[in-house]
């Protein structure tokens, strides 16, 4: 797939997949200084790039399991949507879930985005659903008896 994208900065850093087989390709913090994140904070951390997505495509940006592990910084929103229609800068908006400050150098590598394919639905409301073997057995309820 060929994914157009521009720099809104000269400076932006290309996405880049760490190997061949990478399923996400890694999002830089443009390179225009540190951010200092404090502990239980966000910071909404710019890329200095737009995407043009295909429709019937959606980017999912996902923590990077490095900084996400070693460093306690993950995107605040869990799983970052850029929908097909969105022509803006993609920014990330990484939180603190540490205990101490940190530091994100300026052009690291903050994120990931996971370019994939979906499903629209059209959702049709009723009175009865099938029934199946879990049923309305919720959070937990799998494997257990």
């Amino acid at each position: 797939m060929l994914l157009k994208f521009k720099k809104l900065n000269d400076n932006a850093i290309v996405p880049t997949y760490g190997t061949e087989s990478a399923a996400g390709a890694d999002l830089y913090a443009l390179p225009e200084g540190d951010t200092v994140i404090r502990p239980g904070q966000t910071a909404l951390i710019h890329t200095g790039i737009c995407m043009q997505i295909p429709e019937g495509y959606v980017g999912l940006i996902y923590a990077r399991s490095g900084i996400a592990t070693k460093r306690g910084l993950a995107p605040a929103n869990k799983v970052g949507v850029i929908d097909s229609d969105y022509r803006g800068e993609i920014m990330v908006s990484l939180y603190n879930h540490s205990n101490a400050e940190q530091t994100v150098a300026s052009g690291e590598r903050v994120a990931q985005i996971v370019i994939a394919p979906y499903v629209k639905a059209d959702f049709c409301e009723c009175d009865t659903l099938d029934e199946t073997e879990r049923s309305s057995g919720g959070f937990g309820s799998t494997g257990t008896k």
